[in-house]
């Protein structure tokens, strides 16, 4: 019979312990990533938001939808431009133009300084606010839900990919036997016939504001949720 020396048990065991280690390395859970926080520059344009929506919604206004919205869109940054929209709300600028036709209330006040053009400015944060709350509101007005939870994510959805898609999309869930009168479990489940990507990005988006985003804003003080 063949025995091992005390350095091949040694050598066996240390063997043993780098394989268990690497394992152990290897299975580890990935990093818990750091808590969502309101960014600072949330707070400059806090009281804009607040009276925008109250002025719009009354002064029940789901602020922190609205706020989560922004955050979602633009990380409250007036600067950020995507490859078809801009500002705080990313709006694109036939929106912009449509808003500003159907509410000209909204539009900036004409000063020495301030052109037509730039009057409906959708890197003006000041027009940006108005437009999005008082948009939120017009698809809001033309939704009809189970919930008011529900009718924002469906007024968020349309937001994103137009109230003619969602009116497609709510009679395709009717068709195929789901609610029509809700989102989750029901409208959300049905495509009337756009692309995957387009999909998947008007999914999220209602999903991230009103599950990630709102309820983080209403916690830290900035008014309620419809979702809450």
């Amino acid at each position: 019979m063949f025995g091992y020396s005390d350095y091949d048990r040694w050598d066996i065991a240390s063997w043993l312990l780098a394989l268990l280690l690497l394992c152990l390395a290897s299975c580890a859970p990935e990093p818990v990533a750091a808590a969502d926080t309101i960014p600072r520059a949330a707070i400059r344009y806090r009281g804009d938001l607040v009276r925008q929506a109250h002025l719009v919604w009354g002064l029940e206004a789901p602020v922190a939808d609205f706020a989560g919205q922004i955050h979602q869109e633009s990380a409250w940054r007036p600067e950020a431009e995507s490859k078809f929209a801009g500002g705080l709300a990313q709006f694109t600028p036939d929106t912009a133009r449509w808003i500003c036709g159907a509410y000209p209330a909204i539009t900036l006040s004409p000063g020495p300084s301030t052109e037509d053009a730039k009057r409906c400015d959708v890197f003006n944060p000041t027009w940006a606010v108005r437009a999005l709350v008082t948009y939120d509101k017009h698809l809001w007005d033309r939704i009809s839900a189970r919930d008011a939870c529900d009718r924002m994510a469906m007024a968020l959805s349309a937001y994103n990919g137009g109230l003619g898609w969602l009116n497609r999309d709510v009679r395709a869930a009717s068709s195929k036997g789901l609610d029509p009168l809700i989102w989750w479990d029901g409208v959300a489940l049905a495509n009337a016939g756009r692309a995957a990507w387009a999909i998947r990005e008007n999914r999220d988006y209602p999903q991230k504001i009103l599950r990630r985003w709102s309820p983080l804003y209403a916690a830290g003080g900035w008014g309620r949720s419809v979702c809450s």
